[in-house]
């Protein structure tokens, strides 16, 4: 699978950076590479072990979110990740807009995930697309 490399972003950590895209199958499959992809992206740009854990941690919730929760059958789910100068921006998307991600308020079996990206993110929300939504989370650079 080819990851898409979009138009220069800016500067990250001193040297050009790109917009790291990529397309994967709504399956557990795919949400554990998107995972890896994540880290492994951030470690090519260079990125302390200490944020690649916490974005890892944040692209892992969203993505079985996305699987689990928004997953139609045929479409695919999409991993964004957007360097800038003092956090990286994580964005995933999926086809389906009705199912808006929610903070469990008593999880007992399950649920913590997005309580666990509210405590690592400085900010965190979703915004409707043409076709589903984009949930997204900033993580800061050290």
């Amino acid at each position: 699978m080819k990851s898409e490399i979009v138009t220069p972003n800016g500067e990250f950590g001193g040297v050009s950076a790109d917009v790291f895209v990529q397309r994967l199958s709504a399956t557990r499959r795919g949400a554990r590479l998107a995972r890896l992809l994540a880290a492994q992206q951030l470690r090519d740009w260079g990125v302390a072990a200490a944020t690649t854990d916490t974005v890892e941690l944040v692209v892992a919730e969203f993505a079985s979110n996305a699987v689990r929760h928004g997953r139609v059958p045929g479409r695919d789910f999409e991993l964004r990740l957007v360097p800038a100068r003092d956090h990286v921006r994580i964005e995933v998307s999926d086809a389906r807009a009705e199912r808006e991600p929610q903070p469990a308020g008593c999880p007992d079996e399950g649920g913590y995930g997005l309580l666990l990206v509210a405590a690592l993110a400085t900010a965190w929300g979703v915004r409707s697309r043409c076709v589903g939504k984009t949930v997204w989370a900033t993580v800061p650079l050290p």
